[in-house]
């Protein structure tokens, strides 16, 4: 095989990680040495769709970008990709795990919802965009770790990302309110007489309260069928699960009576969350 990547890329998108989603890249010094570059290059890919919203200034430049993605992945872009260390670190990665490329269009695809700043019309939309979005990450990284053999892990995985990406969602809420988008679905802010005017306008009410009480409840439910799902699983796919370490610690934050939703986001102090992730077990 011809290697496409170099140290610095993969360099790049370990640097990235470690700025953009620390616990993420906490989480990867649990994966195996020798497989840890291709877990960086493929949550750096997944920073660079997930932050097309943020260096956009329309959603037609939005599409632009994610189509130039896709034709990456479909083998369109060979010179331009080599340019792009996280692009050329994806592609090395792909071709030298045997990952399914193709399996990372979907989260391309899902993120076009993002460009538009629609509302989410029901948890069941939140929980399907979430499963293709960050599920999809822990199950490619479960794949990296398997030598892309399947594993058994895909149920897992689908609750894992539903878990962890809702946690993300609660704790980010302002900075998303700040670039006009609400992921809070619909259905559950009508279920307690909440609107998305009251959440656009920072207004904090019982009724958001009891929307956040609903939700982490569901994140709940998706953990405990996570780990569930775990105890069958090979320990070396098992360390894939290893961010999820962190979301009690979120939680029992959000949980708390002086939480303001509407305020920069508080999170445990890092060793707190490196500890959970060092003694976390499925």
């Amino acid at each position: 095989r011809v290697m496409t990547a170099t140290a610095a890329d993969y360099a790049y998108c370990a640097a990235l990680l470690q700025e953009r989603d620390r616990d993420i890249w906490l989480a990867s010094l649990f994966i195996p040495e020798a497989k840890r570059r291709f877990v960086h290059a493929l949550h750096a890919f997944g920073i660079e769709i997930a932050r097309v919203i943020e260096i956009v200034s329309e959603p037609r430049l939005g599409e632009i970008r994610l189509q130039w993605w896709r034709e990456v992945l479909e083998g369109e872009r060979a010179g331009e990709a080599m340019q792009n260390p996280v692009s050329a670190a994806l592609l090395d990665m792909l071709a030298a795990s045997g990952v399914p490329g193709p399996s990372l269009i979907g989260l391309i695809e899902a993120h076009r919802f993002v460009l538009y700043s629609d509302p989410m019309p029901t948890l069941n939309d939140l929980e399907g965009y979430c499963g293709e979005t960050c599920s999809s990450l822990f199950r490619l990284t479960t794949l990296i770790l398997s030598d892309a053999r399947e594993n058994g892990a895909a149920v897992a995985c689908g609750h894992a990302g539903v878990a962890y990406a809702l946690t993300s969602i609660l704790r980010h809420l302002p900075w998303h309110l700040a670039r006009g988008q609400c992921f809070l679905p619909l259905d559950v802010l009508a279920r307690h007489n909440v609107t998305t005017t009251d959440v656009t306008a920072g207004r904090s009410s019982a009724g958001l309260q009891h929307v956040y009480s609903d939700l982490i409840t569901v994140i709940r439910g998706h953990l405990a069928e996570t780990k569930s799902e775990l105890l069958g699983l090979p320990a070396q796919v098992r360390a894939a699960f290893v961010p999820l370490a962190v979301v009690p610690a979120y939680l029992k934050l959000m949980e708390r009576a002086d939480y303001q939703a509407f305020a920069p986001r508080t999170e445990p102090a890092q060793w707190r969350r490196q500890l959970a992730m060092w003694r976390w077990k499925p």
